[in-house]
């Protein structure tokens, strides 16, 4: 689960993490206000949305006066902002955060996450910040570097601060905040923690800019104050619904609309949708416990996406019973009607009951024995 970065701030700022003092804001007379009461004679007004690379997009602006604070929040609330990560469509800027402004000495990278391979919390850091994290990552690698913590108490970030440049007193700062990071990450339950840029201030201070902190959806039920940070507008509404009926969904960018059960069959079918040369719609795993009404749901959501020209189902019943997937289909269509076409495979459990209800109905289904046949098929059809 995403927040927002002046929230990711406040749950810094708490953990004693040096951040620039800020104020969030709705509307442009506020974000004058909020300047006003920070003092000073330069602001930044950021968008606030769930995405990176706000800068690059102009969700980002130094103001030199009050003036330019108010044009600048005007600019932003209320426009659609894209970015990379928002995808063509952008995200609606409904909030900007006006923050003090700073004598920057030098930008770094530095983020916290799940290392699976080393299994432990690392650290990745570079002194590239301030930049396109990938970019570096594709044109200088060298300037990347991973450094697992199996044992915070014993952990010695000297080597790190060495690799970011630092020296004096802003080593000691470096081995302080990574401790304190650490634990905002541990206690949190955090699934990354991103500070892009951190920065070292003409004074000396190294101060976290900017802050990136995703939650591990996994453990939201222990963490009731990261929940009541969740900015529902922020997300999209088809993810939101679906995860009411206990489905694992994610919009994509294609043109495949997928139902599997299993997330690793479900990785499999769009890889082999990749394969044949387009593109999955959706990630939609519904789970080995799916009841008709979470089905029903599920093809409710594929048949409604403008974006999707077929459907594809890949069911291989161990659990999961082929003639709910078949139940919650004839369900479906009583409000959404099968204006796509639709590529089945069901096998296993139930399966001769479950087509024999599509075929009874009187569908007109494309059947598959397997995946690949299956994507196949769902490739040509739309082709057609």
């Amino acid at each position: 689960m995403n927040i927002h970065e002046y929230q990711a701030k406040e749950i810094l700022r708490d953990a004693g993490v040096k951040v620039p003092r800020g104020k969030l804001a709705l509307a442009a007379d506020e974000a004058v206000e909020e300047a006003q009461s920070l003092g000073g004679d330069v602001w930044v007004v950021k968008a606030q949305i769930h995405a990176g690379g706000r800068g690059k997009a102009g969700g980002v602006r130094i103001c030199k006066s009050l003036d330019e604070v108010k044009a600048a929040a005007e600019a932003l609330l209320g426009s659609v902002l894209v970015t990379k990560q928002t995808g063509d469509a952008g995200k609606e800027v409904g909030k900007v955060y006006v923050e003090e402004g700073l004598d920057i000495a030098s930008e770094f990278y530095l983020s916290l996450l799940v290392d699976r391979e080393a299994e432990c919390v690392s650290f990745v850091v570079s002194p590239a910040g301030g930049m396109d994290i990938e970019e570096v990552a594709a044109t200088q690698p060298e300037k990347i570097k991973t450094f697992p913590v199996r044992d915070i108490k014993t952990a010695d970030f000297s080597e790190l601060a060495a690799f970011l440049g630092l020296s004096g007193d802003a080593v000691v700062q470096c081995d302080a905040l990574a401790r304190q990071l650490y634990q905002v990450f541990i206690t949190n339950d955090a699934a990354m923690l991103e500070l892009n840029p951190l920065v070292l201030t003409g004074a000396g201070d190294l101060v976290a800019l900017d802050a990136k902190f995703v939650a591990d959806d996994n453990a939201l039920y222990r963490q009731e104050a990261i929940v009541a940070m969740r900015d529902l507008s922020e997300e999209d509404p088809r993810e939101i619904e679906a995860a009411q009926f206990g489905l694992n969904y994610i919009q994509l960018d294609g043109n495949i609309g997928c139902m599997v059960n299993g997330a690793g069959l479900a990785m499999a079918t769009m890889d082999m949708i990749h394969m044949k040369g387009e593109e999955p719609a959706n990630f939609l795993d519904v789970g080995g416990g799916v009841t008709v009404p979470a089905v029903t749901e599920a093809f409710k959501l594929l048949f409604s996406d403008k974006h999707v020209k077929a459907v594809l189902v890949n069911i291989f019943g161990g659990i999961v019973r082929c003639d709910i997937i078949a139940l919650g289909l004839l369900e479906a269509i009583k409000t959404h009607p099968m204006n796509v076409p639709v590529v089945m495979r069901l096998v296993g459990t139930n399966e001769q009951a479950g087509q024999a209800l599509v075929k009874d109905a009187g569908l007109d289904v494309y059947w598959a024995d397997d995946l690949d046949e299956a994507a196949s098929i769902a490739v040509k059809v739309i082709s057609e």
